[in-house]
């Protein structure tokens, strides 16, 4: 059975690789490809939103980032599953790409390159090569499959050597080892971040207050250096200065399209990042929740953690903090080193869940943490319904953790407006329900 799965597995494969490389050749789009360890998806969608102000853009939905999503996302359809009938009617449309061309086809694709195992991005780029690429940053994240940090960031920048010739590199000048990176085409470097020699450089940044005593803030405010003009801009819903990557490296990616960063600035207007990155939700009791329970990784809870211990006029600062999947041998350093941050960073009360997410209130406690300001718990359900009876006014509240321990089921327990999850919090759909 599992041989047969496989085989099949490698003929949709193949299938689909003739026909993107088919649409590829005939209705010939741009490409802005994105990588990296933290950042993809957000980055991905802050340029979309750039680059739809002036031109057709298709950017992959879900989880569409692997050797069939990203195909899929290309010819624009929604995977089958397992129904054969439906694969069938896949290749039908995508005939029907080829042989009626499409006036409405994207002029540029943003595409989200996932990596779990060795040789995926080198598999990808072998027929979706980019004319722009970016590497949004690299640390410990799905490193079961590569050992460590290296492995980790030599898989990462193929997609930086298999750019097409003329093509342009786009790095987070912020990460040591991103910004020095040099791609084997010798292609052009534009460099996005904080740091001094940035292209696109960000300054003064600011949370922006709400109206009233109890209204949330309203997002991020940040003055932007690029070429030669200063510029302010407001991203909102979000807290955090790491979540200014994704707008910072949008309007680098506008720049080789054209498009000046003032223009840039006002398609960021309108943005929203994705559900789930740090988003700010209203909670009962006339609490704060920061949403970030897309995923979790060592790098993207170190900075969440410090976005926690920096919001203003707070009763209690909690942090809710789930299992961090995927790290192999680096598990165990990891969680152990998040609960150490808890401590130092002074967070008054820490609930975990899942049997790594233990580690952290272990590690807390041991680093001087009080044992009355740990619980921990199996499952999220029973960590939200615990949350809702500890919350108080005031308090803020961050909830983080992978994927694998669903922790938007303890934002979506202590929500102010239930009603509005669908809407607001990830993993809503009816393929999440009953996990």
């Amino acid at each position: 059975m599992e041989t047969n799965k496989i085989v099949m597995q490698q003929l949709l494969q193949r299938i689909l690789r003739f026909f993107v490389a088919a649409v590829l050749q005939m209705y010939a789009p741009a490409v802005v490809g994105i990588t990296g360890s933290v950042g993809k998806t957000s980055t991905k969608a802050a340029i979309a939103a750039v680059l739809a102000a002036r031109f057709r853009v298709r950017q992959n939905e879900k989880n569409y980032n692997n050797e069939l999503g990203l195909p899929l996302t290309i010819l624009g359809m929604e995977s089958p599953g397992r129904s054969i009938i439906g694969w069938i009617l896949v290749f039908l449309r995508a005939w029907r790409l080829l042989l009626f061309r499409s006036a409405g086809y994207p002029e540029v694709l943003v595409l989200e390159y996932g990596a779990d195992h060795p040789g995926d991005i080198r598999y990808l780029t072998e027929f979706v090569p980019c004319d722009v690429a970016v590497l949004t940053a690299v640390s410990p994240a799905h490193t079961e499959f590569f050992g460590d940090i290296d492995a980790v960031f030599r898989e990462k920048r193929i997609l930086l050597d298999r750019i097409k010739p003329g093509g342009t590199i786009v790095l987070n000048a912020d990460d040591e080892r991103v910004a020095t990176v040099t791609s084997e085409k010798k292609a052009k470097v534009v460099l996005f971040g904080f740091s001094e020699g940035a292209t696109v450089r960000a300054v003064d940044t600011s949370l922006s207050s709400g109206q009233g005593a109890h209204e949330l803030p309203s997002g991020m405010r940040v003055r932007v250096e690029a070429s030669g003009t200063v510029l302010p801009v407001f991203i909102p819903g979000v807290i955090g200065r790491h979540q200014l990557m994704a707008p910072l490296a949008a309007i680098a990616v506008a720049s080789c399209f054209g498009i000046n960063a003032v223009d840039a600035a006002t398609a960021l207007a309108s943005f929203h990042a994705p559900a789930g990155r740090m988003s700010l939700v209203r909670g009962v009791k006339q609490t704060v929740i920061i949403d970030d329970t897309y995923n979790s990784s060592p790098a993207a809870l170190t900075a969440a953690l410090t976005a926690l211990t920096e919001f203003p006029s707070v009763q209690r600062r909690l942090a809710c903090l789930g299992t961090m999947a995927e790290l192999g041998a680096l598990s165990e350093s990891a969680h152990r080193e998040a609960g150490e941050r808890v401590a130092a960073l002074g967070v008054n009360l820490l609930i975990t869940v899942g049997e790594e997410g233990k580690r952290i209130g272990d590690a807390a406690r041991v680093a001087g943490m009080r044992a009355d300001d740990i619980r921990s718990f199996d499952a999220a359900s029973d960590a939200g319904q615990y949350l809702q009876e500890l919350l108080q006014p005031g308090d803020v509240v961050l909830v983080k953790g992978s994927q694998s321990v669903r922790m938007e089921k303890i934002v979506r327990e202590v929500m102010a407006e239930p009603e509005r999850a669908s809407e607001l919090l990830v993993r809503q759909g009816p393929e999440w329900q009953g996990h």
